[in-house]
């Protein structure tokens, strides 16, 4: 079980990068799996939405925003492999 969930401020934040027109796809994913986790305690991030959420917070046109969405979707992730390459 997840010990953290989504802020308030990081759902915000989230809410606004899913609802974007210019935010790409990996960035929307993050946002997504965030967004996911605002009520639910004993939702985690999966392998997939936290490679996009690394791929997000390394990319250096992404907006602060969408960073914050990332970070917290991040931060939810169970184990160690996050977004390394085989």
């Amino acid at each position: 079980m997840a010990s953290k969930q989504t802020s308030k401020a990081a759902a915000s934040k989230a809410s606004e990068t899913l609802s974007s027109k210019s935010t790409s796809k990996t960035s929307k994913s993050a946002a997504g799996s965030a967004l996911t986790q605002r009520g639910s305690p004993k939702e985690t991030t999966s392998s997939n939405a936290a490679t996009a959420a690394s791929q997000t917070l390394r990319n250096g046109q992404t907006s602060a925003t969408s960073k914050s969405a990332a970070g917290s979707a991040l931060s939810q992730k169970t184990g160690s492999k996050v977004g390394k390459k085989k």
